[in-house]
């Protein structure tokens, strides 16, 4: 028996064959992604195992290692650790800028925390790993052998999404490597919908042409990326990736600068740059610390919680800050470099893209699979016509097909005899045999020829659809537009020009911008850039409504007289009242404080003018703005308030103008501003008006303009408007003059303010209720005109409160405690 043959080869050759053979098996089947749906073969077949699973996002999770087993039984023959972690990645949304795989349990950190065992962790499928397989049924896409020829498996997948650039890869193979940033769904969307839009010209669409859209990657650690390297390099590095397909951009973290007491400041880290391990990166500060590279550091903190990253480095007052963190982004990965490389398989074969390429493979693919999916809902529809059709001959000779099949000594015979009567075919013949009884119905009959005609108007829009392409470009560009409403978001890094030439902080990053801040009645912040709607009923009562600038520092006043300065652009975004975040997250004031009043301040106009504060016993207080701390991270004190006694009031003066107090027993002074001399900071302030009783207490407080009307509520809806010039100009500490006599059914007033010709407010009831007022809803007059009803009251509901939408960064006109009875007032001396 002939145990083997001995050949001759040439080792030199076989080296060369065999080691080729194997890299572009690794090339192939490993290390790179799909230029269509920008998946590596583990990915895709991970998601194919989950859809044949039926893990949908709506379904139960599944145990990742019933998971991991059914990809290496059926597709994937390697190791369990890999397909695990792959699994892993496509869970994690600190590495996939949109997740493919929704995780049930602990999947990692970015502080480098591994994942738990796959035994412990569940998994399904997300909603946007869902879309990568729709249709996958509609032979959209060829399938081929699995590693043992026993099952099928996709190819490349149907991808609604455009996954190569939005969700971006990474990956080593033989003698080459890629790199692929991940993209803001939106963007890559928009250069599609173009590309469509310009299809006849698409060789002359360029890469200027894209970047219209594109802006450049977008990592899902946010942070900041540098068109130009620096260096007297003024080359955009972006554009010159993405024309070459190969590139490198600086990354940098986003970090802004707070003034602490005593001089010393800290610099707050909340974003780091894409692929950073944040527990190396904390370690690699502390050691550069104590090898004397980097001074001046006091503390270094992780805050990072599940609303987001923030590392805190307190600095020495003997060192500045700006300094610090030039030095953290020079010598720790804060500030890193970016490689990119966009590599993915053309027809199975590696090929560095330029981003017009890989756009242009994507739609050429999704042009493939809707002409395929269209061929295959076409074919489905003729077959059911054809079978419909059938049944409508039968219907329309319904007694002799019944006579017939009666005749009939077999159903074969039955069958071949309705063929030869009606000239039908196999399939409409054994269709009618088929047929229930409850088809003869007049509705199921009806029933069947609208069926039939929805069919023969789907066959042409089809045939239409197939036999024009602009048809079909149209369908991918619907498509695309419903996938980005359904997934697309804002982007998360910021795009600068360069990182030299000075420490760039968040605030110096920021567009100074004109937004409105909403402040609820409970503390939360929230910013709009219109005008923000107001519901009736709102989800939480407004507190202050006023202008600001992104780049501006909101100061916020508790009824303790303790004070925050908070910059605007930390605010997050809202729709409406009620939906931001609550200050004790925002500031370091907690839950015990009261929101009393707000104002905002340009860091970058001088500090000339005054703050002019009032308390609810009617004690006011004038403080230097140049007195007041930029952005604290300690609270500082504004004015030193009694016990018995609660701050209401904060409006920015210039030092020359006069005042306005009213109380809720319906009286009211006015006097000058310069009549209270400014202090400092923890002074307790003087009297302004002299109250009636203990009960009495400060409803209003407001700086006087011209042509304004003073115009009060009563705590039963009933309002009137007084010109201010009836209102003589007094000395301070004095008893005022009547403002309101209080009619029969009302207690006190609830609130006074000024008001111009044209402003409205926001009256706030008890209720919840919430309505806007102007001039023209109240009765104007003398001083001594009775209130008359301004809004209606449901039962047992008083008025708490106003609120005047301010454009100038002033403070609110609510008290804080006008939804309680005004307390016991102290007895102060002038």
């Amino acid at each position: 028996m002939e145990v083997g043959l001995i050949k001759q080869v040439n080792i030199d050759q076989e080296m060369r064959e065999s080691y080729l053979s194997y890299a572009m098996s690794v090339i192939v089947s490993r290390a790179l992604p799909d230029a269509r749906d920008g998946l590596k073969p583990v990915q895709r077949r991970i998601l194919y195992a989950m859809y044949d699973m039926g893990l949908r996002p709506e379904t139960s999770y599944k145990k990742s290692a019933r998971v991991v087993g059914e990809v290496l039984g059926k597709y994937h023959p390697h190791g369990d650790q890999p397909v695990y972690e792959a699994m892993v990645r496509m869970a994690q949304d600190f590495s996939m800028r949109y997740m493919l795989v929704d995780g049930q349990g602990n999947f990692g950190s970015i502080d480098g925390d591994a994942a738990a065992a796959m035994r412990y962790t569940e998994a399904r499928m997300s909603s946007m790993g869902f879309d990568l397989l729709e249709d996958i049924d509609k032979n959209t896409i060829d399938f081929e052998p699995n590693f043992d020829d026993s099952l099928r498996e996709p190819s490349v997948l149907p991808a609604t999404i455009p996954n190569l650039l939005v969700n971006g890869s990474s990956g080593i193979a033989v003698g080459m490597a890629t790199s692929i940033p991940p993209h803001n769904l939106g963007e890559i969307v928009g250069a599609l919908v173009y590309m469509l839009d310009n299809w006849a010209g698409l060789d002359d669409i360029s890469v200027a042409d894209l970047m219209r859209f594109v802006q450049g990657p977008d990592f899902p650690t946010g942070g900041l990326i540098a068109r130009q390297r620096g260096d007297g390099d003024e080359t955009d590095a972006i554009a010159a990736a993405y024309a070459t397909g190969r590139g490198r951009v600086v990354v940098r973290a986003r970090a802004h600068i707070e003034q602490m007491g005593r001089n010393k400041s800290r610099i707050i880290i909340t974003e780091i740059p894409y692929q950073v391990n944040k527990t190396n990166l904390l370690g690699r500060i502390a050691d550069l610390h104590r090898d004397g590279r980097l001074e001046g550091l006091t503390d270094l903190r992780d805050e990072s919680d599940r609303r987001g990253l923030r590392i805190i480095i307190e600095t020495t007052r003997t060192v500045d800050a700006e300094d610090v963190l030039a030095d953290l982004f020079r010598l720790t990965p804060l500030q890193s470099t970016f490689s990119i490389s966009l590599l993915a398989l053309v027809n199975n074969e590696p090929r560095v893209l330029t981003l017009k390429q890989a756009l242009r493979y994507y739609l050429e693919h999704r042009l493939e699979v809707i002409r395929r999916r269209s061929q295959y809902d076409l074919d489905k529809a003729r077959q059911r016509a054809h079978i419909l059709q059938g049944l409508l001959i039968a219907l329309d000779h319904l007694d002799e097909v019944i006579e017939l099949i009666r005749r009939s000594r077999s159903a074969d015979t039955a069958k071949t005899n309705l063929i030869e009567r009606f000239k039908l075919s196999e399939e409409q013949a054994q269709a009618i045999l088929d047929m229930q009884l409850r088809r003869l119905a007049t509705l199921e009959r009806k029933k069947i020829q609208d069926e039939y005609k929805e069919k023969v108007a789907l066959i042409k829009e089809l045939e239409k659809l197939l036999d024009h392409p602009e048809l079909m470009r149209q369908q991918i560009r619907k498509e695309l537009l419903e996938v980005n409403e359904k997934f697309g978001d804002k982007r998360r890094t910021q795009i600068v020009d360069t990182v030299n030439g000075g420490v760039l902080t968040s605030a110096g990053l920021l567009p100074d911008e004109q937004v409105w801040v909403m402040v609820g009645e409970k503390g939360t912040l929230g910013r709009a850039a219109a005008v923000p709607a107001m519901a009736r009923k709102p989800l939480e009562q407004p507190a202050a409504l006023l202008r600001a600038g992104t780049r501006d520092v909101l100061y916020l006043l508790s009824a303790s007289g303790r004070a925050v300065g908070l910059p605007v652009h930390r605010i997050p975004e809202s729709e409406e009242i009620g939906k931001g975040e609550s200050w004790t997250n925002l500031t370091p004031l907690g839950r015990a404080d009261h929101l009393a009043a707000v104002f905002s301040l340009s860091p970058d106009e001088s500090r000339e003018g005054y703050l002019f504060l009032t308390t609810l016993a009617g004690v006011v207080k004038r403080v230097r703005l140049e007195d007041l701390p930029g952005v604290t991270t300690e609270p500082f004190t504004v004015i030193n308030v009694a016990e018995d006694d609660a701050l209401g009031w904060a409006r920015l003066t210039n030092g020359g103008q006069e005042v306005l107090l009213a109380s809720s027993s319906g009286q009211a002074i006015r006097f000058s501003e310069d009549s209270v001399r400014p202090m400092g900071l923890p002074a307790s302030g003087v009297l302004g008006i002299k109250l009636d009783s203990d009960t009495d207490g400060i409803v209003g407080m407001d700086v006087v303009s011209p042509n304004s009307f003073v115009w009060s509520i009563t705590d039963n809806g009933l309002a009137k408007a007084t010109p201010i010039d009836d209102y003589p100009l007094q000395n301070r500490y004095g008893q005022g003059v009547i403002n309101l006599r209080l009619p029969k059914g009302a207690n006190e007033v609830v609130a006074t303010t000024l008001l111009t010709k044209g402003a409205t407010l926001i009256v706030t009831t008890s209720g919840g209720v919430t309505k806007r007022i102007g001039l023209s809803d109240t009765v104007l007059g003398a001083r001594s005109v009775r209130p008359q009803a301004a809004l209606t009251l449901a039962a047992k509901s008083r008025v708490t409160g106003v609120v005047l939408p301010l454009a100038d960064g002033a403070t609110p006109k609510k008290d804080v405690s006008a939804s309680e009875p005004p307390k016991k007032r102290r007895k102060a001396t002038p």
